[in-house]
């Protein structure tokens, strides 16, 4: 049964939740996600308001194609270690500096007149987050302990999507007073905050050891989670993975053009749409990791999907509703709660199938796999607006959300095994 061991003391239980760990997961949080909501929430509005198509806009989520495929290279950031800082904050600091420097270059550029200039920039954007992302997955799996997986991975989540605020919420605030290419700059100076938590934290102190060749780094991962599971369990687990979230990701894959083409001013968007996720991001959290802790993982992932579907719908609701200022921050609002809870049960489900001896490697792989959708069925998306609507749009992916669902019948059963991870978490 999937179960988590409830602490013996009030004191124990505190420390599972209120500790160093839990501090430098908001910080891993908040980094790894402040790229990508660039791409999803700022770089959208800018090209919408600059007049670029709704087609072209869509087709942007092709640039980030890394995100799909960065288990392609997590085994040389396996293998290779910088010779500063060590293996995963060495790596860490350069991908930081990277998006520090390929951000602030977005705004630089006219839409109208330098589109593929800005779209090469946007795919180094998300090839420096993919590859930040592989080395803080890893991080953050040797730095907890099994019995935190579901705390940590929520609050590392929750911080991912509040760090959303910053280009989704005050870029576009900014943009109504600064040209473009001040507020990109704005937003890129954020990174500091993940440059500055990478020189002060530590290595884990359970970090196991680099694979002593490449061809290790490359084969071992795969060959121990197909060994560990059977073809069968893996390709459940796998199929899981990609169709969980599905639905969730084709529904927020254009809602900044989506609230534009509603009427809403980039201000209101940015003070109405994006401001009152805040709220339901730190109560979801919250939420999500301490019901994780005695509910379990398997449960929280039956529960929060199907609030997560339910969520879905509100923004059907509110295409219909039209720019209803109040229908809005309510949509939002129970958008964020419901998806964020299904996505920290989601991300520790994710770390839970890892080994800790193949975490960046593991990780990237099934992390990337969970992207694909947000790849390349985004970039459909914004022809399946055009030809249905938005509110036929949503009801489709409140559909697709099912499927994935289903599959918790075989991968996460209400009243089954945990998955038998505990012996590859011992290996290495």
């Amino acid at each position: 049964m999937d179960t988590v061991n409830p602490p013996e003391t009030k004191q124990n239980w505190l420390d599972a939740v209120l500790n160093r760990r839990t501090l430098i997961c908001i910080f891993t949080g908040f980094s790894s996600g402040m790229p990508l909501y660039v791409l999803f929430q700022l770089l959208p509005a800018y090209l919408r308001a600059e007049g670029v198509g709704l087609k072209e806009i869509g087709l942007f989520a092709l640039v980030t194609f890394p995100y799909t495929w960065k288990f392609m290279w997590a085994p040389l950031m396996d293998r290779y270690i910088p010779p500063f800082l060590g293996r995963r904050r060495g790596w860490m600091f350069i991908m930081q500096l990277a998006l520090l420097g390929s951000i602030a270059c977005l705004g630089l550029f006219d839409p109208t007149m330098s589109i593929m200039t800005i779209a090469y920039l946007a795919t180094a954007v998300a090839l420096f987050s993919a590859s930040q992302d592989i080395v803080l997955d890893a991080y953050r799996r040797e730095l907890l302990p099994d019995q935190e997986l579901g705390w940590g991975n929520s609050v590392h989540v929750q911080a991912y999507r509040i760090s959303g605020l910053v280009p989704g919420a005050l870029g576009l605030i900014l943009a109504d007073i600064l040209p473009w290419s001040s507020v990109f700059m704005i937003i890129a100076a954020f990174m500091l905050i993940g440059i500055l938590m990478t020189l002060v934290v530590k290595e884990p102190v359970t970090e196991p050891r680099a694979p002593k060749t490449l061809k290790e780094a490359i084969v071992e991962p795969f060959h121990e989670f197909i060994t560990r599971l059977g073809w069968t369990g893996a390709l459940q687990i796998l199929c899981f993975m990609f169709l969980y979230k599905l639905g969730d990701n084709m529904a927020t894959a254009l809602s900044t053009p989506f609230y534009i083409d509603l009427g809403f001013t980039l201000t209101e968007i940015g003070v109405i749409a994006k401001a009152s996720a805040l709220w339901a991001s730190v109560v979801g959290g919250i939420l999500g990791g301490l019901w994780m802790i005695k509910l379990g993982i398997n449960r929280a992932l039956w529960i929060f999907g199907v609030v997560q579907v339910i969520t879905i719908l509100g923004f059907a609701l509110l295409a219909e509703a039209g720019p209803d200022k109040l229908m809005l921050a309510i949509v939002i609002s129970l958008e964020y709660l419901g998806v964020g809870l299904g996505t920290a049960a989601f991300t520790a489900f994710i770390a839970r199938s890892t080994s800790v001896a193949f975490a960046a490697t593991q990780f990237a792989l099934f992390t990337a796999l969970a992207a694909l959708p947000r790849t390349f069925v985004n970039a459909i998306t914004g022809y399946i607006v055009d030809a249905v609507g938005w509110n036929l749009f949503f009801y489709i992916c409140a559909v697709l959300a099912i499927p994935g669902m289903i599959l918790l019948l075989k991968v996460a059963p209400w009243h089954g095994d945990r998955l038998n991870v505990e012996s590859a978490n011992r290996t290495g």
